[in-house]
């Protein structure tokens, strides 16, 4: 699930394209941005939102766009009863809270005990997903995703993480289309040519675990499959980065160099420190960035970039977490949670 950092870190970058006045809610002229999207650290040059856009057109063609064009906009369903889980299962500390916690400065850096919880946690949310992507079919809710996800996480002793998470509302997040990120699950079906990414998190035994997944849906267009292929390619591209001593700026250099070349433009989402805590430092950019610091083994935290066909700019839903594309595009995201090693990195959200 993707950080939410402070809206304040947007107005340090008021040239950058993904400054405060870019994102709306539905219905209003201009409001302050949510704690939701944050800009990239070194601004874009003024053309290259045209110019990405252009050449993912271009790579795509003219049947790939008539097909987008004939999808229908996603509407919201309707969001059935917060699912209960039983009282011997721990909470982690921001349950009953509303208020979205803020990201803890503290970087998650483990030992051997807590190595293996967090594998644990992770090889779980792993199991959970690769399960919920086998329920992706057309007809199909995100609300019978979302039932079938609680349903195995509680059966394991464990908490689905998001539930609870700032008020969110569902044990799981399903993004479809559009939906660049934090879609509730409703009782819309899914069709014929959808995506959707599924992202899972488990609370097991003190420790977070945190992966998502963009899966097709029946007959789906082929540039919208290079579109989710080309994403995952990125989120590799970024792990390949992590080793103990390398700058976190390299992750984002390597996934803004592979989306590039496919003219996909990045959405500002963010990656994170997890492991005792939900969301913490590092902020893991898919960007080009200047983020301070190196990578030390014991670390773990999550890459997680999510790439656009069109612009990045999202109108937010009146349920406070819906992020969807103003243009409609389609968008895709991949996410592990890593370990930094003395030899490089281990993936610990990989299915065993």
């Amino acid at each position: 699930m993707a950080a939410r950092v402070p809206a304040a870190e947007l107005n340090l970058y008021p040239s950058s394209p993904f400054a405060a006045s870019r994102f709306r809610r539905q219905g209003d002229a201009a409001l302050p941005a949510p704690p939701l999207r944050v800009a990239p650290r070194t601004p874009r040059r003024p053309e290259e939102p045209n110019r990405i856009i252009r050449r993912a057109a271009e790579a795509q063609g003219s049947t790939g766009g008539a097909e987008r064009r004939r999808r229908e906009p996603l509407r919201r369903g309707t969001v059935s009863a917060r699912r209960p889980v039983p009282d011997h299962i721990p909470r982690p500390s921001y349950v009953g809270v509303d208020t979205i916690p803020d990201v803890c400065p503290d970087r998650q850096v483990h030992d051997g005990e807590s190595i293996m919880r967090m594998l644990d946690a992770c090889e779980l949310a792993a199991r959970v997903l690769q399960h919920a992507g086998t329920l992706v079919k057309p007809d199909v809710t995100t609300d019978d995703i979302d039932r079938a996800v609680h349903q195995m996480i509680i059966d394991a002793g464990a908490y689905p993480s998001p539930l609870g998470y700032g008020g969110f509302p569902k044990s799981v997040c399903t993004s479809v289309n559009e939906c660049t990120c934090h879609g509730i699950p409703d009782s819309r079906e899914l069709q014929d040519g959808d995506i959707i990414n599924i992202d899972v998190t488990v609370y097991l035994n003190g420790y977070h675990g945190d992966t998502s997944r963009t899966y097709l849906c029946g007959d789906v267009d082929e540039s919208t499959k290079q579109l989710v292929k080309v994403t995952e390619e990125c989120m590799m591209r970024g792990i390949s980065a992590c080793r103990h001593g390398a700058s976190f700026k390299e992750i984002g250099q390597r996934i803004s160099e592979h989306a590039s070349e496919y003219g996909y433009s990045i959405d500002p989402f963010v990656g994170h420190g997890v492991g005792k805590i939900f969301h913490c430092e590092p902020i893991i950019w898919s960007t080009y960035d200047y983020e301070p610091g190196f990578m030390v083994a014991g670390q773990t935290f999550t890459i997680e970039p999510t790439l656009s066909m069109g612009s990045t700019q999202c109108v937010l839903w009146d349920d406070g977490w819906t992020a969807v594309a103003t243009d409609g595009s389609l968008s895709a995201q991949f996410e592990h949670t890593v370990l930094v090693t003395r030899n490089g990195v281990e993936i610990l959200t990989e299915c065993p």
